[in-house]
């Protein structure tokens, strides 16, 4: 009978063959978290500007302090009848440019 070879370099070659496999997951999941953020924090924003709308004050000003401040730099805030839209870039993961924006809305009525 045979003895088998001997395979002690067998799972270091395992490894290194699966270490691209693992960079592009960790890759796409850390898109995912801040992708969720970025909804998570645009509705936080909107629920904000909407607030500062409804007593006078300025909606943008409320909004980029709802958001971290990753996701300060592209913000958008406009009128959308009595309430706001608020437009929260998502970053692509390791990279500064843009990948989608997020729109979120809310209104609140005047307060007096």
């Amino acid at each position: 009978m045979p003895l088998p070879r001997d395979a002690n370099g067998q799972a270091s070659v395992e490894l290194v063959a699966l270490m691209p496999l693992v960079g592009l997951v960790v890759l796409a999941l850390w898109q995912a978290v801040l992708v969720g953020q970025a909804v998570w924090s645009s509705a936080g924003a909107a629920r904000a500007a909407a607030r500062a709308q409804a007593v006078g004050r300025d909606p943008l000003a409320a909004a980029r302090g709802a958001v971290p401040g990753t996701l300060r730099a592209g913000i958008r805030v406009s009128a959308a009848g009595a309430g706001v839209r608020v437009h929260v870039p998502v970053p692509l993961a390791f990279t500064n440019t843009r990948l989608t924006t997020i729109e979120a809305r809310a209104a609140l009525p005047p307060q007096r």
